[in-house]
Formats: structure tokens, sequence, C-alpha cells
């Protein structure tokens, strides 16, 4: 059998199977001995949900299927030349949204990512570059947080290490909100940055460098944590804290020594808090090392995924002599630097998902 064909028959039997389990989800979720069962009942009307958009864009083909069907068939007969056009006209368009429906099926049909619908902890360092590395942290955080608001989100600081001239030197921050991590997981990697610095009375340009890391936040039961191999430690808060903050222990900093993972936040003004904000970040980083450890095992995954995986790679540039911010794993170059340090960066998000799953369908049987 042709590739092409068997793709196609691959694709068709799963829509076909899952058809037929959304009709029985539609009876079952109307069954009184499901409803008094709470949990189950939840647990079907998410399946139902997840599934609705699949079946409704199937109807849409099947519709548009037939409406085609329809159409070559009236051309066989005597039509006068208008009627004819017009028939002509259709075909041409049900055809074209015929390709679109099947496309969008095909995106449909991969497999979700679990971790999509979680919140994120953004963890974001200067590189290369020094003062300006430290500045432009500064300015990436910002950005993160102008997109959180733009979404809907709601942004909290979990720890920070302000630098000396502004910005941070590094700063790690949990963004709340539906779909959090979709948004965000293109953003890890190296962010290079070049620009003028007010310091360099020469006007040359720097290039510096900054990290980001973007680990979806995960529950307990996601991670289990064994407290006697965490080793925490209790200090004074140092740096701008306000008046209260430098004068009590409330800085917590733990160590996981499996893993070798110190982390340490001195933030809040609550020991407590301190600490339960320094164990989700390690939860999410000891998640993330897991993941990572998958994606290396699946070689074929990891080679569609676009920048989600490796930390070292160099995904994007901010020029500011020229205005201009570059995405290297698509080719994007956008002119509106400002506008995307101001957290604009549907644009770039929206090129990077169609990219992904364009590269994920090519690796699938779909």
């Amino acid at each position: 059998m042709d590739s092409l064909l068997k793709r196609g028959v691959i694709m068709f039997t799963k829509l076909g199977d899952i058809e037929v389990r959304f009709n029985e989800l539609e009876q079952l979720i109307n069954d009184p001995s499901v409803i008094s069962d709470q949990n189950r009942w939840r647990k079907l009307m998410k399946e139902h949900s997840d599934l609705s958009e699949i079946v409704e864009f199937y109807f849409k083909y099947k519709a548009t299927n037939e409406a085609i069907e329809e159409g070559k068939e009236m051309l066989k007969e005597k039509l006068d030349d208008d009627f004819l056009s017009l028939v002509k006209e259709e075909l041409k368009e049900n055809n074209n949204e015929l390709e679109i429906i099947k496309e969008t099926l095909k995106s449909l049909l991969l497999p979700k990512d679990p971790n999509d619908s979680k919140n994120v902890i953004v963890e974001v360092r200067g590189g290369a570059g020094g003062d300006e590395a430290n500045l432009f942290c500064g300015d990436l955080f910002r950005m993160y947080t102008r997109l959180a608001e733009r979404s809907g989100f709601k942004t909290e600081i979990m720890s920070s290490n302000p630098s000396d001239v502004g910005g941070f030197k590094e700063i790690s921050f949990l963004i709340k909100g539906d779909g959090a991590y979709s948004k965000l997981k293109y953003e890890s990697g190296v962010h290079r940055v070049q620009r003028i610095p007010t310091t360099d009375s020469g006007g040359r340009i720097h290039t510096s460098t900054v990290t980001v890391a973007v680990l979806p936040e995960v529950e307990e039961v996601d991670v289990e944590l064994n407290m006697n191999d965490i080793r925490v430690d209790v200090f004074r808060s140092s740096g701008n804290g306000g008046q209260s903050v430098n004068t009590t222990d409330s800085a917590v900093r733990i160590t996981h020594e499996p893993s070798g993972i110190v982390i340490s936040c001195q933030d809040g003004k609550s020991q407590l808090k301190n600490k339960e904000k320094a164990l989700k970040i390690l939860r999410a980083r000891l998640y993330d090392a897991e993941l990572e450890k998958q994606h290396s095992e699946q070689s074929a995954e990891r080679k569609s995924q676009v920048g989600t995986g490796d930390r070292s790679e160099r995904i994007r540039t901010y020029n500011f002599p020229q205005s201009r911010v570059t995405d290297h794993r698509v080719g994007l170059t956008l002119h509106k630097l400002d506008q995307i340090l101001d957290g604009e960066l549907t644009e770039i998000i929206d090129t990077l998902i169609v990219a992904d799953q364009s590269e994920k369908i090519k690796n699938s049987n779909l």
C-alpha cells in the first residue's frame, strides 16, 4: 500500500474510533448512575471535552467531503454556463477548505503535551557579558511579566538575586494560569542581546547572553521528595529587602544531596513561605531533569521538538540598534523590538507552535 494512502487509512481509522468513543461518552455523562459518581463523571466530562474539538472538525470534514462529491456529480450533468461556473467555484472552495480541515485534524490528533495546561516556573540568569547581561536579565523578566498580564496570568517572584547596576544576576518566578506552559515552553535556551551600553562612550555594540529555563510547576504527587535527602539552612537576607527582611533569619537555602541542586529563597519575610517556594522550585527542576532524561532516550521525539530541550541552544537575538528580534529556530525576524520586550510575543509563539506541530506531523503516521 502506498505510504500516503496508508497514512490516510491510519488517520481516518483513529477518527472513526474517536467518534465511536465520543458517542459513548455522550450517553455516559447523561446517565444518572454515572452522574451520581462525581469522580467518574468529572473524569468522563474531561475526556468528552478533550475529544469534542476533534469530533467537530471530523464532522466538518465529512460534510465538506460530501459537498465535494455532490459537486462532482453535478458536473456530469448538462448545466448552463453560469451555473456550471458557480458549481466549479464552489468545488474549488470546498477542496481548499477540505485541505485546511485535514491539516487541522492532523494537529489535533497529535499526542497532547501533558504539561501544557500547567503553571510554569521561569528561571532567568545573566550569562556572558557581566553587567549588560544582568540588565538584560531584568528586561526579559519584565517581558515575561507583561506577556503574563496580556494573557490574564498572575506572576509571583520565587527568588531573586538583584544586580548592583540594575536588573538581576538571576531571578525565578511563577506564572500562574491555564495554559501558561503551552505559551512559554519554547522560551528555554540562550537569549542573545546586542546593544550599546550606556557606559560605553565609544558607542560600540556589546553582545551579551541570558539563559532562560521554563519548568512546568508540579504537585507533590508528581515528584516524591524524601526530606531525609534535603538539608535546610536558614540565614539572614541580604540586599534590598526592606526594613524587616534583613533583620531576621527568614532566608532559606535547601540542598538536595542526591542531585546536588541548591536553591535559595530570601524574597519573603516568612521563613516558612521561603522554604515552600524553594521546595516548589526543587520539584520543578527534578521533574524537568526526568523529562530531559526521557527525551534523550527518545531521539525521534527530540528531533521533532522546536527548541524545547537544549538549554545551551542560542534561540533568539535582540538587536537594539536595528530594533530587530530574530528567532533562529524558525528564521523569523521582526523589526519591533520595543513591542516584543513589552510582552507582545504572540507572533513568535504562534510561529513556533506551527513549526513544532509540522515537525511532529512529519515524524508521525498521520
